[in-house]
């Protein structure tokens, strides 16, 4: 009888902004190779449902993983969960449930306190928790990290239309591993350039600084500097910064800056805690999820193994790449598409895998 253990979490990616720029492949590669094989990818509409065009928003992130990724085979699905009581509903089975299937969820641009409001207590909200749980990878980027934060700075409200300093709740997404993180993106910011400090997501030192003065005791603010990103990994119990910034935790009256390329304990943060199989999570909710991660191993364990002459010609070739036989390599990669097998060339080397099923 086959023990059922439970998986990791997967990945937390926190990105201050950036999503599609150049700055940022490297991050998303990392992540990544960090994907089951399938390397399925679902993109919410959500944080910028409001905007007639959020299609579009969540479709230039689509593209830009489909060119900038394409040696990964990523298979990528946009979902148009955007407003809660109509047809795009986050509450919507007929467009959420991709989420059960997903190695990686991701979500961008919008608004912060827009999102928080349509996905709390939603199905999709839930589904990602539970795919979470279950070792799928969550990317946010900009407002979504604010938005999945315990609570959620109303940037435009204050920022655009001039309302008083004020927090609001946010999704608390980290709240049931013991961490009560509010995320800053853009954290240093200069749109403002020597007329405004817009530092601190838009809103400057001196308001940012007022709104620490109002809120709630406890929590630790994780401050992420524009085209970085900050790694959480429970597995390895690990942070780690990637990009071209740094990251800065305020927590307790301290100060802590971690630069590109630094690590960081996961304790950092806070006294972590691995939840319950599904704390938080409706059973019903629970129950998809591990249905749909049942199958997911299923269609791993059929996968076809790769036979010796293929591995020995997949050998071949890249010892004709690193030589810059690029001739060889070619007629190499020529071949094994005769035999059937199709090579992807990533940066953790050769990837191979049957045609059919690609």
């Amino acid at each position: 009888m086959r023990v059922m253990t439970m998986p990791k979490p997967g990945l937390v990616v926190l990105l201050g902004s950036g999503e599609t720029q150049p700055s940022s492949r490297k991050i998303h590669e990392y992540v990544a190779r960090h994907l089951s094989p399938g390397r399925r990818i679902v993109i919410l509409e959500t944080p910028a449902g409001f905007e007639p065009n959020s299609a579009l928003v969540a479709g230039k992130i689509k593209t830009y993983l489909a060119h900038r990724l394409q040696n990964y085979n990523l298979d990528i699905q946009v979902l148009p969960a955007r407003k809660k009581g109509t047809q795009h509903s986050p509450d919507n089975p007929a467009i959420v449930t991709p989420i059960l299937q997903a190695d990686e969820i991701l979500l961008g641009p919008g608004s912060p306190t827009y999102a928080a409001r349509q996905l709390r207590d939603s199905l999709a909200l839930h589904m990602m928790a539970a795919r979470h749980r279950l070792g799928t990878a969550v990317f946010l980027s900009s407002s979504a990290t604010l938005a999945f934060s315990a609570q959620t700075m109303p940037v435009y409200e204050i920022y655009k239309v001039g309302q008083d300093l004020h927090w609001q709740p946010g999704l608390d997404f980290f709240g049931p591993f013991g961490l009560p993180l509010i995320i800053i993106p853009h954290w240093d910011n200069t749109d403002g350039g020597d007329e405004l400090d817009t530092s601190r997501c838009y809103l400057g030192r001196e308001r940012f600084a007022q709104l620490l003065n109002i809120l709630s005791s406890g929590c630790t603010i994780v401050g992420i500097d524009e085209h970085t990103a900050v790694i959480l990994d429970f597995t390895a119990e690990q942070c780690q910064v990637m990009g071209k910034g740094r990251v800065v935790l305020l927590q307790n009256g301290t100060r802590q800056v971690f630069r590109t390329g630094d690590q960081f304990p996961l304790s950092a943060l806070g006294d972590w805690r691995l939840p319950a199989a599904g704390e938080g999570i409706p059973d019903a909710v629970w129950q998809q999820a591990l249905q749909a991660d049942e199958e997911k191993r299923r269609e791993g364990e059929t996968a076809v193994s790769i036979p010796p002459d293929i591995t020995a010609l997949v050998a071949q070739r890249t010892a004709a790449r690193d030589a810059k036989n690029w001739a060889a390599a070619d007629a190499l990669r020529d071949q094994l598409t005769a035999l059937g097998w199709e090579v992807l060339d990533t940066a953790d080397g050769p990837v191979v895998q049957p045609i059919e099923a690609a």
